[in-house]
């Protein structure tokens, strides 16, 4: 089914947080509908659309950044009553602006997600979950690891209160009361929860989720257990999920689903016989979708998607036509109201021009005079640096409120910058002095006019940590730079999964000493991404993972005195052991470390490495290849005389020219990883074996899997 959108931008306000912007129900015979608005000054607009242009009905006065809006009313009656979450507070409006609650929750963080049902208010801070009903606290839960949505099952539908918590361990924790009901783990960290159809679908248990790495599905909750209902896994690799809604925009009579991610991609599914989803429509703009809503907002009778970007903008996707076809020698007239609407666009120009040119005056005075005081401009920054599964990398977005100008990427650690795709800015790299200053990368990304959004990618190596740094300057007078700090850590390519495999032949590092279960905790998260800062609840705890790159697997148990770390890679062990030792050296704490090393497991990780060295080493061998080819192709005019092996070389020519460029130093990595795993194994005999080295990098040059073997196994 082919669905033409037309863009039409409405209003800007200030900087807005996700799921922040809703449409209130139309109400009587006037079926558009007015779009209300939360942003991080704290004010809540409300407006409508009247013949294009948009008309106020309320707007607050500024206060805390607001993180959350929802609307709500008394179960059964139409759901038009205005909440918002501030800080520790929230507060309520009617939908004409008066405001008729002030709740203060007294929680010692901010509000992070909000749902409301009738009176049941459902609020979450990072870890935190509090139910309140009628003001009153009712039930509190403490989560494993942060917080980003919380959602409620309708209670009008079963009669019992089932509130859903999306938690970034990759983890869905349904609640009774104070108490755990069950965990669902998902295919990636949740973001975002919605009913299913508004309303749970026909059973009322039904949830959609979305995941930071683009992930989308569909879940029962029963009473007893979670039932998967379908998953839409990311493949186009676009941005992760933001925020969901149910609407008819196909007017086919079911309500299709919405999507916005923070790359500005928007997408409509539709749904086929089998109820599986089905993409029907994807447009993209050029910053995050803070949220997304189904409804009649500019024009009566024509539906349209309501998106509120980051910057603050409230753009619609319309099913209205925005120009009419001309038939043939006809011309297109420009109806009056358009006439006037580009006459009162041309005078707000002109008339913000001359403002412009009035600040730029008196700012240039008042920096002259003796009195001249500085003043740094305020801008926000919105940025989020993930690791991704599919190709070992992390991805690091940023996105400002107005234009970038440039990115200065500086690191104390060696990291690899990837091509990426959407990113049209020009890099440039300046060399480093790394035993004078510390720095192994000095990069700036030069950003075209007009970009506030952009992605980098690089690939950090296990065992080397340190910190990389953002310095991102905007296109504002004066010149302001705000700097963004991130972490590389030791284990930097681990990630959180809820299982291993057992059978694998492991490694196993033991610690006792006299430290404190929050002390061992703190130095798993420095060496481990995706650990919850906060101290886990009880006396010990187990965390599993898995190595992006590799494969390879990690488990860690610690408590008060005692940890325990299993891997099939000696590699990790070797790098936890050093990272360990040298953490609780800094602290003066004794540590008796005892080792378990398994023959087997050098092998097992060998076979792993394997597929992956045999495809670069083909890859790098077809690479070098195309030159000699396509020079015999123009000598003979034609490839009918090359083996078809060549041939398909020459066809593909393009395609693996871009992934080669693609994976920068990806053989160099692997080869590292094998001489780090001989050193290693050698290492916990006692053996020093790199005068060795130049020797297994021969071997890898003319690479032999069984060869290779025999290497580790006879040095």
């Amino acid at each position: 089914m082919d669905l033409q959108l037309n863009r039409m931008d409405y209003l800007q306000v200030g900087v807005t947080s996700q799921k922040t912007m809703k449409l209130l129900p139309a109400s009587g015979r006037r079926a558009t509908q007015k779009v209300v608005i939360g942003d991080q000054d704290g004010i809540v607009t409300c407006f409508g659309i009247k013949k294009s242009e948009a008309v106020p009905v309320f707007k607050t006065l500024p206060g805390q950044k607001i993180s959350r809006l929802e609307l709500g009313g008394a179960l059964g009656t139409v759901q038009e009553k205005i909440f918002v979450a501030a800080g520790s507070e929230v507060r309520g409006f009617t939908k004409r602006g008066k405001q008729f609650l002030s709740f203060e929750t007294n929680l010692t963080e901010s509000i992070k997600a909000m749902h409301i049902s009738g009176s049941d208010l459902f609020l979450c801070a990072s870890y935190i979950y509090n139910h309140y009903c009628d003001c009153k606290d009712q039930h509190y839960y403490l989560s494993g690891d942060k917080i980003s949505d919380v959602i409620c099952l309708p209670v009008e539908k079963l009669e019992r209160i089932t509130p859903i918590l999306a938690c970034q361990d990759r983890v869905l924790r349904a609640l009774q009361g104070s108490e755990l009901l069950y965990e669902v783990e998902v295919p990636g960290a949740p973001s975002v929860l919605t009913l299913n159809d508004g309303n749970g679908g026909e059973s009322g248990e039904e949830i959609l989720y979305g995941t930071s790495d683009g992930k989308i599905g569909l879940i029962q909750i029963t009473k007893n257990l979670p039932v998967p209902k379908w998953e839409i896994f990311n493949e186009k690799k676009r941005g992760g999920v933001l925020c969901i809604d149910n609407f008819d925009i196909l007017g086919d009579g079911v309500k299709d689903l919405l999507i916005g991610r923070d790359d500005g991609s928007v997408e409509v599914y539709g749904y086929d016989s089998a109820n599986e989803p089905v993409l029907h429509f994807e447009h993209a703009l050029t910053e995050s979708i803070t949220s997304i809503q189904g409804g009649c907002v500019g024009k009566d009778g024509y539906d349209e998607i309501v998106l509120a970007t980051y910057s603050g903008w409230v753009t619609g996707l319309t099913t209205e036509p925005v120009y009419k076809e001309a038939g043939p020698g006809e011309d297109i007239k420009i109806s009056q109201e358009m006439q006037n609407k580009i006459a009162s666009l041309r005078s707000e120009l002109e008339q913000l021009q001359f403002k412009v040119l009035q600040e730029r005056e008196r700012y240039q005075q008042s920096s002259q005079s003796s009195t001249a005081v500085s003043a740094v401009p305020v801008f926000s920054v919105n940025d989020k640096f993930t690791l991704n599964r599919d190709d070992a990398s992390y991805s690091l977005i940023l996105e400002v409120q107005m234009a970038i100008d440039n990115v200065l990427i500086q690191s104390d650690v060696p990291v690899d910058l990837l091509d990426v795709d959407k990113n049209s800015a020009i890099v440039s790299f300046s060399n480093c002095d790394t035993e004078t200053n510390g720095n192994f990368l000095l990069a700036t990304y030069r950003c075209q006019a007009n970009t506030t959004w952009m992605e980098l990618k690089l690939r950090s190596i296990e065992g080397q940590y340190g910190t990389l740094q953002a310095y991102i300057t905007p296109r504002i007078q004066p010149k302001a730079c705000q700097i963004r700090q991130y972490q590389i850590k030791p284990l930097s390519l681990h990630q959180r999964t809820h299982v291993i495999d057992e059978s694998r032949p492991m490694n196993t590092l033991s610690l006792t000493g006299q430290f404190s279960f929050a002390e061992i905790h703190s130095w798993v998260v420095f060496c481990l991404p995706e650990v919850p800062e906060k101290t886990p609840v009880g006396e010990n705890i187990t965390f599993y993972f898995q190595n992006t790159f590799l494969d390879t697997q990690l488990e860690c148990s610690y408590r008060k005195g005692e940890g325990i770390f299993k891997s099939d890679n000696i590699s990790t062990i070797s790098i936890l052991k050093d990272v360990l030792s040298k953490e609780a050296t800094k602290r003066k704490i004794n540590l008796n470390i005892s080792y378990d090393i398994t023959e087997e497991s050098v092998g097992h990780t060998l076979k792993m490495i394997h597929p992956k060295l045999e495809y670069q080493l083909l890859l790098a061998k077809k690479v070098h290849l195309i030159d000699a080819l396509k020079e015999l192709q123009i000598h003979e005019g034609n490839t009918d005389f090359l083996i078809p092996e060549y041939r398909a070389i020459l066809e593909d020519a393009e395609k693996l020219q871009e992934e080669y460029k693609k994976q920068p130093a990806h053989l160099e990595r692997l080869y590292g990883m094998i001489t780090d795993l001989f050193i290693d194994k050698f290492k916990f005999k006692g053996t020093n074996v790199k005068t060795k080295v130049p020797l297994l990098l021969e071997i890898l040059d003319n690479y032999d899997q069984a060869a290779l073997m025999k290497f580790f196994d006879t040095a």
